[in-house]
């Protein structure tokens, strides 16, 4: 019997079998993504509680392995969590509080400046600077918090989330030994290794990330806030406090902490200040990209800028400010998970994960 001849040639069937694979993804990832705006208020403190294990694996690592009892390790972990978050917080808040206006009336005068030397038409009046900058900071707050706890204060809504991301990290660091034989038991059969491996990866990424980008953010801190003081630029300890938490966002963090610190100094100190200012942010932003990264990152957080920059923008979409703080961090895991895969479907072998990695 003859042979029948294909309907379509070879290539427009590999690519219709690409095509529908691509719907098939984007159909998940939409319900995905639907799924976690609908149940934010419990999928927000699931998300922070993950990143705070991220960061606090190696202290509860460290303490199990010198015999201290899980839950107490976990215990302590938390406490620490609590101490240092809530200092630097206070620290933090306090330095932008006390300097808030001077750096706002700052900024005006900058935007002035602007104005004036470069003969703009038709530009906004700068005196509605403060303003416009209140109703963006009102925006984005909104947009981050609103919805955590429905009828709920603000103030009550961040306190709640606290809580629970906080409870929910101390379980997490507690029963991170489990996650195995909890990745074996829920896998399909004789993927259970895959499914553990690919969870490992994920894990390991954030944790590098998370790692890295706060020993990151505080050395640019402390070297951009020694610079503004050398400098004697006004409000020096605020703007470092800004390149901090900015510092959490890849590179659109760096850019608008680093412009606000060289306005202020533009409108305070003059153009030549403003100029040496530049340059102590260009510099440590080169320290950062050239030794820091390299060094405190390593391989953990493998994305190039673009990919990053079109994360950033797909969580400012769906979650706003907390959108733009769990962005990279969670491509970063899936970048790793499709890694393993990719590994995995190459070799034609399921990858073991027979080490504790990340402690998850």
């Amino acid at each position: 019997m003859p042979t029948r001849k294909p309907l379509l040639p070879e290539v427009a069937r590999r690519t219709a079998a690409w095509c529908g694979v691509l719907l098939l993804a984007a159909g998940v990832a939409a319900v995905a993504i639907w799924l976690c705006v609908a149940l934010k208020t419990a999928v927000t403190p699931i998300l922070l509680a993950l990143l705070g294990t991220a960061l606090l694996g190696p202290v509860h690592r460290w303490l199990s392995a010198r015999g201290v009892n899980r839950s107490l390790a976990a215990g302590l972990t938390c406490a620490a969590l609590v101490g240092v978050v809530g200092g630097a917080g206070y620290i933090v808040v306090t330095a932008l509080v006390d300097t808030g206006d001077q750096i706002v009336d700052s900024l005006k005068e900058a935007g002035q400046w602007v104005v004036d030397h470069f003969d703009i038409g038709g530009a906004a009046d700068v005196d509605d600077f403060e303003d416009n900058a209140r109703k963006l900071v009102e925006k984005f707050g909104a947009s981050a918090a609103g919805g955590l706890l429905s009828g709920i204060g603000l103030l009550g809504s961040l306190v709640t989330t606290a809580v629970l991301a906080l409870l929910l990290t101390f379980f997490f660091l507690r029963d991170s030994d489990r996650a195995a034989r909890l990745a074996h038991s829920l896998a399909p059969r004789g993927s259970g290794h895959l499914v553990e491996a690919m969870g490992r990866r994920a894990f390991e990424a954030v944790e590098g990330f998370m790692r890295g980008t706060t020993v990151i953010a505080l050395i640019d801190a402390l070297c951009i806030t020694v610079g503004l003081l050398i400098l004697r630029v006004p409000g020096a300890v605020g703007l470092g406090a800004l390149v901090f938490v900015a510092a959490y966002i890849p590179y659109l963090g760096a850019v608008l902490s680093g412009g606000v610190a060289v306005l202020v100094a533009l409108a305070d100190r003059g153009f030549a200040i403003a100029l040496w200012a530049l340059g102590v942010v260009l510099a440590v932003q080169v320290l950062e990209g050239h030794v820091l990264q390299p060094v405190v990152q390593s391989r953990t957080v493998q994305m190039h800028p673009a990919m990053i920059m079109i994360a950033l923008t797909a969580g400012a979409g769906v979650a706003g400010l907390l959108g733009l703080l769990l962005a990279v961090p969670l491509c970063a895991a899936l970048f790793s998970v499709i890694g393993v895969l990719r590994t995995h479907h190459g070799n034609g072998t399921e990858p073991l994960g027979h080490e504790a990695a990340g402690g998850s």
